[in-house]
């Protein structure tokens, strides 16, 4: 599974206006529903879901990323999007640093694998030093799905 079949370009955020992690998430579902990923009438339930899963443990998984998730019923296949904030956001991350790339993926309850997968694969990448880094200096949507196809070509 590559970023590109996860990340759906035309949601991407290269500057999040969000000042919370409440904010953020709604930000990127609201801009999930525009692409035309999610439907509009489902963004509420699905901000609901990402924050129970939120409540359970925080996904500021440190180093300045963070990724909000949750498998919701009448999704079809793993969907997500990227959310950059320039000044940070406080997901209670393990590190304790703010986030500053918010990677948001929604995926079925009934394709476990699938969500495996997508998960694994964001994982792969935000691990690199050099994606986070170029990541959080994306200033524009396009240098964001730039940076997500070169990571694609490097595996």
């Amino acid at each position: 599974m590559k970023l590109s079949d996860i990340i759906v370009a035309d949601a991407v955020i290269p500057d999040l206006k969000a000042k919370t992690r409440d904010e953020a998430i709604q930000e990127l579902l609201e801009s999930l529903a525009s692409a035309g990923a999610i439907a509009d009438k489902d963004i509420q339930q699905f901000s609901k879901a990402v924050l129970t899963r939120e409540k359970q443990a925080t996904t500021g998984i440190g180093k300045g990323v963070a990724l909000p998730h949750a498998k919701i019923k009448g999704i079809k296949k793993a969907v997500g999007t990227i959310g950059r904030s320039g000044d940070g956001i406080d997901f209670s991350a393990l590190d304790y640093k703010p986030v500053y790339s918010v990677i948001l993926l929604l995926s079925s309850p009934d394709d476990p694998d699938g969500h495996l997968q997508a998960m694994e694969t964001i994982f792969k990448h935000v691990q690199r030093d050099m994606f986070r880094k170029f990541l959080r200096q994306s200033e524009t949507k396009e240098a964001i799905v730039d940076l997500i196809q070169e990571a694609d070509e490097l595996g």
